[in-house]
């Protein structure tokens, strides 16, 4: 009896499945003035993530090592911002200011097409709720994508610690600043800062798919990064440079503080995209399919 039980339910799931499938795959595109609809964004989304899981190893890291030296260029902006006004303006207003400068990375990072882990969280979490792709093949390119991500923030670093002080942009004095300023909160603060940040950076995506011209992409990555600057949200790919550069450059930073504030991001911006975008997003439209259904 139990047997039977569960192969209808099998039976019945599979059923969900082709009908799913058969909705996404019969959304077309819209025409040039119409908006994309859920269904025509989730398709497009789910093509770009499969494109990804079909990549070489070598591939995806060498794109996300590309993204986080690229991500360099806002830490680069930030230290260069906070030392220019330092003395001019109150630190807490010179942080807030920082959140015009703050998405320049961002921007060439999601413009030239490298692979951030922020961005392409909920995106490659998509195959596997369609059951396309599995969860172990999902952990292999998330450690790929971090591993790229975080030697090339490392690098950008470095080169930045030793040009920085030499082009007068900024100094020492600045980076550890900036680095206390960021881990100065409780890890459960950090946690659910970095699960907001993790749900803003899948909704750029999500959104980044609806639109077709150059300066509205421009404009959407400017808001989206710009508001997570503002409020301060933790975002580990460029809180990993932030922190490193910080670590190397004052005895009150410590490895442990390091390590510790990296797993507490990355965990929080995995759990915000992957659940508060690819999830809901997709279970939305999963309700509709099977309710018309």
């Amino acid at each position: 009896m139990m047997w039977k039980k569960e192969k209808t339910k099998d039976k019945l799931e599979k059923e969900q499945q082709k009908q799913i499938d058969k909705e996404i795959e019969k959304s077309e595109s819209p025409k040039k003035d119409t908006a994309k609809s859920h269904g025509e964004i989730l398709r497009e989304q789910l093509s770009d993530a499969q494109e990804t899981y079909e990549k070489s190893p070598q591939s995806i890291l060498l794109s996300s090592l590309t993204a986080g030296l690229e991500i360099g260029f806002s830490y680069l902006m930030i230290c260069s911002l906070f030392y220019f006004l330092s003395g001019k303006l109150a630190e807490d207003t010179i942080f807030k200011m920082m959140s015009f400068v703050y998405p320049l990375g961002f921007i060439l990072v999601v413009l030239g097409q490298s692979i951030l882990f922020t961005e392409q969280t909920a995106l490659l979490t998509l195959p596997v709720l369609n059951k396309k792709r599995d969860i172990l093949s999902l952990l292999r390119i998330w450690g790929l994508v971090i591993s790229g991500n975080l030697i090339g923030g490392y690098l950008i670093a470095l080169l930045l610690l030793w040009l920085g002080p030499n082009l007068h942009l900024f100094d020492q004095e600045v980076i550890v600043k900036i680095a206390k300023h960021v881990l100065d909160f409780d890890l459960i603060v950090i946690f659910v800062s970095a699960i907001l940040a993790g749900w803003l950076m899948g909704l750029l995506s999500w959104l980044l798919a609806s639109s077709r011209d150059t300066i509205s992409r421009i404009v959407m990555i400017f808001l989206i990064t710009a508001v997570m600057a503002f409020t301060g949200l933790h975002h580990s790919i460029i809180g990993s440079v932030e922190i490193f550069s910080g670590m190397l450059s004052s005895p009150d930073i410590s490895l442990i503080d390091y390590l510790t504030f990296q797993s507490t991001a990355l965990l929080g911006n995995a759990f915000g995209g992957a659940i508060f975008v690819a999830l809901l997003k997709y279970r939305a439209f999963v309700f509709n399919v099977v309710g018309k259904g």
